[in-house]
């Protein structure tokens, strides 16, 4: 038994999120179908994170176990001319029988893009969070400055997130600009649910003078959702990258 990880990018606008679900066509389902036309097996594929439905990825991680013989380097490929066109396999490669895409994980990087310009980019509206009027973005900096460190991000979840604990750690949190078009990226040890989305959405708030840069402080320390921001839209999320021990890649 092999266990084989591939490296994964998908348009997320047209796919009920990640996860297979009753209902709706998902990520995870399509990789699936493919990996079962391709060698009669019926797997179950592990993913690094569940992205929500319209939530893309460029370098979303999953693993799965196959007695295929098939060579690693070829997977990518045979896998690609079976998928639909909104998801490609960048890479694949074998990895220790107790990988695990999750578990194994240690850092990931996810942006969340706003175009800050007075009209949206048709070519890139599916990708981006067209916010017309002007942010402050020295403020969104000093505010997202806060989060970095470990902390109990209960004010930054959803209320209906289920995990044990709201502690995460935030290993770098910046505000990148190109142009008109602002890009904030979080990079650490997890995530929970909405929490990048409610971080962007609280940003926003701040880059508009509704909160100031220093609330962010008192909002993580409340420990209650309603002192942060709205869920920001899903669409202009992108889990960018998740990265492992040297071992396993």
């Amino acid at each position: 038994m092999r266990n084989i990880a591939i490296r994964v990018s998908y348009d997320g606008t047209d796919f009920n999120g990640y996860q297979i679900q009753p209902r709706g066509r998902t990520v995870q389902g399509e990789l699936e179908k493919a990996i079962k036309h391709l060698t009669g097996e019926e797997v179950t594929l592990v993913g690094s994170g569940r992205t929500d439905a319209g939530v893309h990825a460029k370098g979303q991680v999953c693993n799965f176990r196959t007695t295929s013989a098939i060579p690693v380097e070829r997977w990518a490929i045979a896998l690609n001319t079976r998928l639909p066109g909104d998801i490609i396999i960048l890479e694949a490669w074998e990895v220790p029988y107790e990988f695990h895409s999750s578990k194994s994980a240690k850092r990931k990087t996810y942006r969340y893009t706003i175009d800050n310009g007075k009209f949206p980019d048709v070519f890139s509206k599916r990708y981006r969070f067209h916010h017309p009027a002007r942010l402050d973005v020295g403020a969104m900096r000093s505010g997202l400055s806060h989060l970095i460190g470990t902390h109990d991000y209960t004010s930054f979840t959803s209320t209906h997130s289920t995990k044990p604990s709201h502690i995460r750690t935030i290993y770098d949190a910046r505000l990148i600009e190109e142009g008109s078009v602002l890009h904030i990226e979080l990079t650490g040890n997890g995530f929970l649910y909405n929490m990048v989305r409610v971080i962007a959405g609280t940003m926003m708030f701040v880059g508009q003078g509704k909160l100031q840069p220093d609330d962010i402080k008192h909002i993580l320390d409340g420990g209650d959702r309603s002192l942060a921001g709205p869920t920001a839209m899903p669409h202009a999320l992108m889990l960018v990258d998740v990265e492992y021990d040297e071992k396993s890649e």
